[in-house]
């Protein structure tokens, strides 16, 4: 046992051992850059990216976008 558990550690021993060695180690805002990288999301990004890529043109994007600003 040199880590700290073994194969019958339970996986939520294992997951706050883990959360722990990176506080320590990290802190707590470099603890929470970490993790931040392992974050999934959701949705399906493919599929919205084809709606929104055939829902979408110049004009409709001109449209929405703001009034260019006033020179002076």
């Amino acid at each position: 046992m040199q880590n700290g558990f073994t194969t019958a550690t339970p996986l939520n021993e294992i997951q706050q051992m883990g959360l722990e060695a990176l506080l320590e180690r990290l802190g707590p805002i470099g603890m929470i850059r970490f993790l931040q990288q392992f974050e999934t999301g959701s949705g399906n990004y493919t599929a919205e990216r084809d709606t929104w890529i055939t829902e979408t043109n110049l004009d409709k994007l001109v449209a929405k976008s703001d009034p260019p600003a006033k020179p002076g």
